[in-house]
């Protein structure tokens, strides 16, 4: 998590510095993926106005397939930041699966683009995070071996079975594990029991885990559109840093998550409290820095003005 001192200052008067602790670098952008699925112009401009707006402090890494880099390329040249002193645009790009001869291309494509992008001239941005699915612990040992130390990735593991053992392979690789939490279809959601299992497992593990796709509003809720009940990204992520840092059990675990109640998360300037268990703001941001790390989102506005619903913004 970055510059959370100064995300304070300039939140100071407007939103609860637990909510700043907590949302922080919290959303990466998905623009080009279901069910937003913008084009490559389209989703680099929305970053680019992402960046320069108000709750830029929010905005985490923008998402891009190892295969459309060259796209990238084209359509960002003039919105990429250029002077000295800009901050680079981080990316976090989707390669094949672990496991698959296309993983070596997309490292080395990787290294290109990050050599390409190391001056000014050429725009200044980096990847430094991967994602990719696995669905077995020898098919991440490989591609631990094969994964660049600069890189960090996150692995997409199953969850429906008991997914410890896969766990078990990323702790103390320098690599994290990344769930699925929703998407077009109703049979995409997990249940709340699997999803627990698998931040507590984290937890216990100490490997820390991204999340994507669902997480479009704070709270959980009943979406009309897939007909299914769909987990909050407050659920989500206060779940996780009460999981991580007061060893939250399983069932306590699900509670939080199934929660469709906006007043049983409670913020304020020393920290929050989900009902009686409370963090403390050095809490919430150890959480975040070392364990609840992101969610991928289509959208940046439906985070936005849930949060202002809730008056959180």
């Amino acid at each position: 998590m970055e510059r959370v001192e100064d995300h304070l200052k300039q939140m100071q008067g407007q939103s609860p510095s637990s909510v700043v602790a907590l949302m922080s670098n919290l959303i990466d952008y998905a623009g080009l993926f279901p069910p937003a699925k913008l084009d490559m112009p389209a989703t680099v401009r929305n970053y680019a106005d992402y960046l320069a707006s108000p709750e830029a402090w929010m905005l985490g890494r923008l998402l891009v397939p190892a295969g459309r880099l060259d796209e990238f390329d084209s359509c960002a040249a003039s919105l990429l930041p250029h002077d000295d002193e800009a901050e680079l645009w981080r990316i976090s790009c989707l390669t094949a699966p672990a496991g698959e001869r296309q993983l070596g291309d997309d490292l080395q494509r990787i290294a290109l683009f990050n050599d390409h992008h190391a001056a000014p001239d050429a725009g200044w941005a980096m990847i430094d995070v991967i994602e990719l699915r696995a669905d077995s612990s020898q098919k991440i040992d490989d591609a631990l071996d094969m994964i660049p130390d600069e890189l960090f990735a996150f692995f997409e593991l199953p969850i429906e079975d008991d997914p410890r053992g896969l766990i078990a392979a990323l702790a103390g690789g320098d690599a994290g594990a990344k769930v699925r939490t929703g998407g077009v279809t109703a049979d995409a959601t997990p249940a709340p029991a699997p999803l627990a299992r698998f931040i507590g497992a984290c937890a216990s593990s100490n490997v820390p885990f991204k999340a994507t796709a669902g997480l479009h509003h704070p709270i959980r809720h009943h979406d009309d559109s897939g007909g299914a009940r769909i987990f909050g990204f407050l659920n989500v992520f206060v779940g996780a840093c009460l999981a991580h840092e007061v060893q939250l059990n399983q069932d306590l675990l699900a509670a939080v998550l199934t929660d469709e109640s906006s007043s049983s998360f409670q913020f304020d300037a020393e920290g929050f409290a989900w009902r009686e268990h409370r963090l403390s703001h050095d809490q919430i941001t150890n959480a975040r820095n070392h364990f609840a790390v992101s969610f991928g989102s289509c959208s940046f506005d439906d985070p936005r003005d849930g949060l202002r619903k809730l008056k959180l913004l």
